[in-house]
């Protein structure tokens, strides 16, 4: 029989143009195959798009178009089209994947099931990240709603000329059966464009991960109606969820949207904290604005590409990951009572166990998403077994009880409902001395999750073998995997004085591009940055960790005295001490319009808010940036006499706030800037296939 299969004949239309999309510049076939049988058909083009960008970004990019590859398979056979795409231009910066697939519905043949994903990765834009999602974004958002035009457009087109059906395709009989391809047609494929950028660690934005149009549609805050997550969405990355529950996580993730630009978390960790403060919005709110700014500050998101693990651990640490459980959880194994918890300390240091410890709890989170695509369903969070024969008096050594619970406040503020089950194995009669001293540490909703087993007891009904496969269980504990050393005592010749280990725990965290600064009432913070060459471009990503504050820039020709000791502050810090400081570098004697001028309007920024932002100079000289603490209309009186307003000046201590800040300055001969690389595949026709 027949049946209609127009999608296909439609979307072809497109090419090699389409006056339907007026940022569709051209495009140009690479490649055209197909099998011998004339079942699969592949086109490969290379699209050039006119992307909708501010005039000064592109000549900031020195380009006017950008390239995206995209790849077409259409299966005659199977009644099925798949496309792919991906960006060319400034790959290095932006990197954006759409896989869009139309297949005829298993009941009704006159119905086309369409599937779609995207997912963008913008990396460091020294401060246009903001500007390139939002972009980026709102173009998506516009193709979305306007590929079921152009298609319908083009089936009507058909239609007009007389064609409203297409027949099922079958094999003619002289056809080989081979599925083998040939090659048609192929073109040299002209040079890309290709430009180093300076380097600067990156900003990873997850904007969707294999999430629908409606998740994608969602994040861009374009339609108000958009108030719910697609429901396969849910199922296939984030379980079960109440409507309550949903509520919240898309409220947390829009109120994120729009106070951190350029470093949204992913659903799945964001759903994490609301489960950790049981879906109570404020409480979530402020534990995850909190470990957003630590993460920040501390550059864990890049741990596992820069922490290297010293030999000292690699040789005496006796945990790692093995496989995963029954549920498809990754499975973390530790043999505590074989660690000699003393010598790793006095080797190490504690913050050097603590960075390794983050190093596992990192690896976790990947291994989770990793797992959840393997099995198919929502894993987030893994399983810890915890070995302690062995354990005794030495494990109880004061300062390495003192390192365990700094490393348990720490992952608990961090990374809460990422553990599923801790499996305590042949606890000994000092297990309750350590449970004591670390139970009041712990979360009461962790505590439910650790299942605790003295002697042999797992070894029987509702042990071990309840939990993990036999085949999988370590040889320690009677199974046959040779995963985990045993240890061992941590030789002296390696231990470090007190002086070695307290120089190692104060680099490993001042590493950071990060800054803190002290903001009070009547004592601003300020930064100042002498810019030689006109056109250069200021940037800046600061993070308002306590109170609200008043972000200025402003530009002098004058050069600012050096900091000055504000008796307000009763001290005066570097620029450079890190822990928080205040410097004052505009004199009051200072007429603004007359010794320096404002160069950006004034931005107010309300405390857990992430700000990233740019400024192209125009002039040389100096240019300052101002943090100003934020008084709310209507707060002071002007009733006031005057000796309140000293009373309140001596109490300005209590009027603080804090800011987390970095700079960087790119000069005018380096800064070459991508506008934004969007590669959008402008078809979204929910027709006959």
């Amino acid at each position: 029989g027949t049946c209609r299969y127009m999608s296909p004949h439609a979307y072809e239309r497109r090419f090699p143009t389409c006056h339907l999309i007026p940022m569709f510049v051209d495009s140009e076939v690479l490649e055209e195959t197909e099998s011998e049988d004339g079942s699969i058909h592949q086109v490969q083009r290379r699209c050039k798009l006119d992307v909708d960008a501010p005039r000064l970004l592109k000549r900031i990019a020195g380009v006017d178009y950008v390239y995206f590859s995209q790849e077409n398979t259409l299966n005659k056979r199977e009644r099925t089209l798949h496309i792919e795409s991906h960006n060319e231009t400034f790959s290095n910066r932006v990197i954006i994947h759409e896989l869009c697939s139309y297949s005829a519905h298993p009941e009704n043949e006159d119905w086309t099931c369409f599937e779609q994903s995207a997912s963008l990765d913008i990396k460091s834009f020294f401060g246009f990240e903001s500007t390139v999602e939002k972009m980026a974004m709102k173009q998506y958002a516009s193709s979305i709603k306007k590929g079921k035009e152009i298609i319908e457009f083009y089936l009507n087109q058909l239609e007009e000329e007389g064609i409203s059906h297409v027949p099922r395709w079958t094999p003619s009989l002289d056809a080989p059966s081979s599925s083998s391809v040939t090659t048609k047609h192929v073109c040299a494929t002209p040079k890309l464009l290709h430009l180093e950028l300076p380097v600067t660690p990156a900003v990873s934005i997850p904007v969707s991960t294999d999430a629908s149009d409606h998740e994608i549609a969602t994040a861009t805050n374009n339609d108000a109606t958009q108030n719910k997550l697609d429901a396969d969405y849910i199922k296939r990355y984030l379980g079960d969820l109440t409507p309550l529950q949903e509520s919240c996580l898309i409220r947390l993730r829009q109120w994120l949207q729009e106070s951190h630009k350029g470093k949204i978390p992913k659903d799945e960790h964001i759903l994490r904290f609301l489960r950790a403060r049981d879906f109570n919005m404020e409480k979530a709110r402020e534990i995850l604005c909190q470990s957003l700014t630590w993460r920040k500050q501390h550059q864990v998101d890049y741990l596992l590409e820069t922490w290297t693990s010293p030999q000292v651990l690699n040789d005496y640490y006796t945990g790692g990951w093995h496989h995963h459980d029954k549920e498809g959880r990754p499975l973390y194994i530790l043999r505590l009572g074989q660690m000699d918890t003393k010598g790793l300390v006095r080797a190490l240091g504690e913050e050097s166990l603590l960075r390794h410890v983050l190093s596992i709890n990192e690896e976790g989170l990947r291994r989770c998403e990793e797992n959840t695509k393997v099995f198919g369903r929502p894993i987030s969070c893994w399983t810890c077994l915890v070995d302690l024969e062995g354990l005794n008096m030495r494990h109880l050594w004061r300062p390495g009880v003192k390192a365990l619970l700094r490393i348990i406040e720490v992952v608990e503020a961090n990374y809460p409902e990422t553990l599923g089950r801790l499996l305590i194995l042949r606890a000994p009669r000092v297990f309750p001395v350590l449970w004591t001293l670390v139970s009041p540490f712990i979360d009461e909703n962790t505590r439910k999750k650790f299942l605790i087993y003295a002697g042999n007891d797992y070894q029987g009904p509702g042990g071990l073998l309840d939990y993990i496969d036999k085949e999988v269980i370590p040889d320690f504990l009677g199974g046959e995997c040779m995963v985990i050393p045993e240890g061992g005592l941590v030789p002296k010749s390696l231990y470090r004085t007190a002086e070695e280990l307290e120089n190692e725990d104060i680099s490993l965290w001042t590493e950071t591009i990060y800054q803190s600064a002290s903001v009070f009432k009547g004592a601003p913070h300020e930064v100042v940055i002498e810019i030689i060459d006109a056109s250069s471009v200021i940037t800046w990503d600061f993070d308002v960790c306590k109170g609200d504050v008043v972000f200025h820039l402003y530009h002098s020709k004058r050069a600012p005295q050096t900091p000055r000791k504000d008796p307000l502050v009763g001290q005066h810090s570097s620029s450079t001490t890190p822990g928080g400081n205040n410097v004052q570098l505009i004199d009051k004697s200072w007429t603004i319009g007359l010794d320096y001028s404002m160069v950006e309007s004034p931005l107010t920024c309300k405390e857990g808010e992430s700000v990233q932002g740019s400024h192209v100079t125009r002039w040389p000289g100096f240019y300052i940036l101002q943090w100003k603490f934020h008084t709310m209309p209507g707060s002071a009186s002007t009733n006031l006499p005057r000796v309140d307003d000293v009373l309140a000046s001596l109490q300005v201590s209590s009027h603080k706030c804090k800011v987390m800040y970095y700079t960087e300055v790119i000069g005018s001969e380096d800064f070459r800037l991508v506008c934004v690389c969007v590669c959008v595949c402008v078809c979204v026709p929910i027709n006959d296939l």
